[in-house]
C-alpha cells in the first residue's frame, strides 16, 4: 500500500489549482498528500497521541503548552498581501531548516501533507486555504509553526 495518495485525489485541491496564489506543475509533484494511515503515524508521532484534531489539543500537548510557543505574530496580512514570502518572524524562526528539508503540513489525524520546506515556502498561500489550527512540522527539527485561525502563528520549540 502507498503512503501517498493522488493530490488531486484530495477533495480540496482546488486550493493548489487556484490562479492566485499560484503553483507550478513542478511544486504540485513535490506536495504529497499523505495516506490515511501515514498522516495517523505522522500525526501521532509529531503532533499528538491522544487528540485528533488541532482544535481538540489539550494543556497536555506540546503545541498547547504555553513552555514550548517562542512568539505569537499575524500571518494574515501577509497572505492577503501581493507579497508571496511568508512572514518574516516564521522564515527567522525555521531560519536553519534547509530548502530540502522534509515538512509536514499537518491538519489532523488525517489529513498531513509532505513536501520540501522550499516548496512550502513558495505555496504556503495555498496550504493556508487549509487553515483551521494546522501545524508546520520539520522532519527532525525542533521548530514548529502552528497557523491558528485568528489570523496569527505561534512559533514554537518542539520538546525532541
Amino acid at each position: 500500500m502507498s503512503n501517498y495518495i493522488p493530490l488531486s485525489s484530495f477533495p480540496k485541491s482546488w486550493v493548489f489549482n487556484r490562479r492566485d496564489p499560484f503553483v507550478s506543475e513542478e511544486d504540485k509533484q513535490e506536495i504529497k498528500w499523505l495516506s490515511e494511515s501515514s498522516a495517523a503515524d505522522i500525526w501521532r508521532d509529531y503532533v499528538s497521541a491522544d487528540h485528533l484534531h488541532p482544535e481538540l489539543l489539550k494543556e497536555s500537548d506540546w503545541v498547547v503548552d504555553s513552555a514550548n510557543e517562542i512568539g505569537r505574530e499575524a500571518w494574515e496580512v501577509r497572505w492577503e498581501s501581493d507579497d508571496e514570502t511568508l512572514p518574516e518572524f516564521i522564515l527567522e524562526h525555521l531560519g536553519n531548516w534547509g530548502e530540502d528539508t522534509k515538512v509536514f503540513y499537518c491538519c489532523s489525524n488525517e489529513i498531513v501533507f509532505e513536501t520540501t520546506w522550499g516548496v512550502f515556502k513558495r505555496t504556503w498561500k495555498a496550504f493556508l486555504f487549509l487553515e483551521n489550527g494546522p501545524v508546520l512540522i520539520g522532519r527532525k527539527k525542533k521548530q514548529a509553526v502552528q497557523f491558528c485561525t485568528d489570523g496569527f502563528a505561534r512559533t514554537l520549540n518542539r520538546p525532541v
